[in-house]
């Protein structure tokens, strides 16, 4: 039984130890003495909710609301190395023959989960289990300008994200967690601070980011501080009692505590962090960034593709979808080459029609509608959860990228699409239709809300999980525009091909950054000649790469595997090939990493014959 101590709070983690009785035919009394398959999987369920409380909260667990775990302090890694470790012991002593293949299938993910993650705990570079969308964080550069967790408490903190504000101990229970995260701060700091001695250091150009997203939460009056937002809008049911000693509490806190400690990481970062980053870009410059990023590559695609192999792949996938954008520009009729044509789509005035911010959310409200009646022809099953679209918040608009979080497995908190809106007036819509169906309906918000509102799957396979499924998915997503009804436009099909072309690019970039030393300037420019994307956004991306080693390879690598064993079921099955049960049998397992899925669908061609 392990325990996991943050802050002077203790949390029995969960006993996962195989309860195994002494004889001497083991193998004749296995099937006695194993423990249900089930409760396996639910005990690393409670594990997984344990090791990431914000995880739970997502999931609409609420025993861990008042705990953000330290998870780039060595206590906190040890714990997992050997949560993992014994899982993985566990789980040797089970085969094909003592269970369904439904319950064979997420044995296999859970043995996949746990040995990467174990490979990752044991990189010196990598440490597994950030809050953010289950991606790892590195140990010695635990702060970045995207997906990090300061910028997810803040989300958090708004009142408008996962955490509830419903009863008062809702709001004691931010305060504890606010505890927690100013140990995390300081515990971050300390960490960079080594990392400086062992020169492994963030670039320049992603430290220089960070510095003024950090200065709202310093300079904004506690009275229209983020932070004290939900005791500025409490409910009825609040008597005037209790939200005075609240907003009290809260003021004091953000004051007192929270602003103190934000002055103190913006001091290191301008005063120390900053001199000291590195001008490279990629995570060949660090000491064992060969390895890393080779370990980065199989967590992100769940393949044995290299570096060199994705990197090739990326060049062939942009020159094929660039003579798909030739043939487009033609057909608009625009006599210059492709690269005149990128720059005439990203300043054509009547593809920027928008005064207002509520008017770009106004649009993506106008596509869903359009699509709703063509939904049932692809899909059998639907999610419960509802959705809504909204504006990205100001502390993080300039860095963010459009984003889907997902709603409550319950149903009762509906999933959400972020939209960036830096400046409207130059927002461009030429993509919108493509970025909708990727972050929304039929991409993020079906796949994910239904995996988790699937209650034939073990609970573990409820959140996101494998990014190389799910971003594959939603960029397979975009692909199904036509049938939806969408794309009429030949400037928003042109839109789908430039969001195609982007994750290619990133194939392209991503290994050239972190395999082939290529700078952060070489990898804007080759983004600026092949796609459409403002220069302003492009940067944005790149530096998102740069923070993010792999994580960008996993969109296109799982697109093209869902397309693939879709263009193999439609050869193979001919007419009987039914759309709505191949798109059941890529959704009702959960994420699973490509070579379980190619598995699964083969299975089923088979059965379909």
């Amino acid at each position: 039984m392990v325990q996991l101590v943050v802050k002077k709070k203790v949390f029995v983690v969960v006993s996962i130890l195989c309860l195994l009785v002494a004889c001497k035919d083991e193998k004749k009394n296995k099937k006695q003495i194993l423990q249900p398959i089930d409760t396996v999987f639910e005990s690393y369920y409670n594990f997984k909710k344990s090791v990431n409380p914000l995880e739970a909260t997502k999931a609409g667990f609420h025993q861990y609301n008042d705990t953000i775990a330290n998870y780039v302090s060595d206590e906190y890694q040890e714990v997992l190395k050997e949560n993992y470790s014994a899982f993985l012991k566990e789980l040797d002593a089970y085969d094909e023959t003592m269970m369904s293949k439904e319950q064979w299938l997420s044995l296999r993910v859970m043995r996949w989960d746990c040995t990467i993650k174990l490979q990752g705990l044991e990189n010196e570079l990598v440490t597994i289990a950030s809050p953010i969308y289950d991606l790892p964080s590195f140990e010695l550069m635990p702060l970045l300008q995207i997906q990090s967790l300061h910028l997810y408490v803040a989300q958090l903190g708004s009142g408008g994200s996962v955490h509830p504000f419903k009863t008062a101990k809702d709001y004691e229970n931010w305060l504890k967690r606010l505890e927690d995260y100013l140990l995390f701060l300081d515990t971050s700091i300390e960490k960079m601070k080594e990392g400086i001695a062992k020169d492994v250091v963030l670039p320049k150009a992603i430290v220089s980011k960070m510095i003024p997203q950090l200065q709202e939460f310093i300079h904004t009056p506690v009275d229209t501080h983020l932070f004290t937002k939900p005791v500025r809008n409490f409910s009825k049911n609040f008597d005037a009692e209790s939200s005075a000693k609240l907003q009290r509490a809260y003021y004091s806190f953000v004051t007192n505590r929270l602003i103190p400690k934000y002055k103190k990481l913006d001091l290191f970062l301008r005063e120390t962090y900053l001199k000291e980053a590195r001008e490279t870009a990629g995570l060949w410059a660090l000491r064992n960034g060969k390895e890393t990023y080779d370990y980065l590559v199989k967590l992100h695609t769940t393949t044995n593709m290299t570096a060199d192999e994705i990197h090739k792949l990326g060049l062939s996938e942009v020159q094929r979808i660039s003579e798909e954008m030739e043939l487009v520009k033609n057909k608009i009729g625009f006599k210059g080459d492709l690269k005149a044509f990128f720059n005439h789509v990203r300043h054509r005035k009547d593809q920027m029609p928008f005064a207002k911010p509520e008017e770009v959310i106004a649009n993506f409200n106008a596509i869903q509608k359009r699509i709703a009646p063509q939904l049932k022809v692809l899909f059998g099953i639907v999610p419960k959860a509802g959705f809504e679209v909204r504006r990205t918040e100001s502390f993080r608009e300039a860095s963010a990228s459009a984003e889907y979080i997902p709603g409550s497995k319950d149903a009762s908190r509906s999933g959400i699409f972020y939209i960036p809106i830096p400046n409207v007036k130059a927002y461009n819509k030429f993509s919108d239709e493509a970025l909708f169906l990727h972050e929304a309906i039929p991409g993020h918000h079906f796949q994910l809300s239904l995996q988790q509102e699937n209650t034939n799957l073990p609970e573990f396979l409820h959140p996101e999980s494998m990014g190389v499924f799910v971003e594959g998915w939603a960029l397979y997503a975009e692909s199904l525009g036509k049938e939806l009804g969408l794309y009429k436009d030949p400037f928003q099909y042109f839109g789908m091909l430039s969001m195609e072309m982007h994750r290619a690019i990133r194939l392209v970039v991503d290994t050239g950054i972190h395999a082939k030393g290529w700078s952060r300037e070489e990898a804007v420019q080759y983004s600026l000649e092949h796609e459409a994307e403002s220069e302003e956004n492009i940067i944005a991306e790149i530096e998102r790469y740069m923070a993010t080693p792999g994580q960008a390879l996993s969109y296109k690598i799982g697109q093209l595997k869902i397309r693939s064993l879709r263009t193999r079921a439609e050869n193979e099955l001919g007419s009987a090939f039914d759309i709505k049960e191949f798109h059941n049998q890529i959704l009702n397992s959960g994420s699973l990493a490509l070579v379980l899925l190619e598995e699964k669908i083969n299975r089923w061609i088979t059965a379909q014959q």
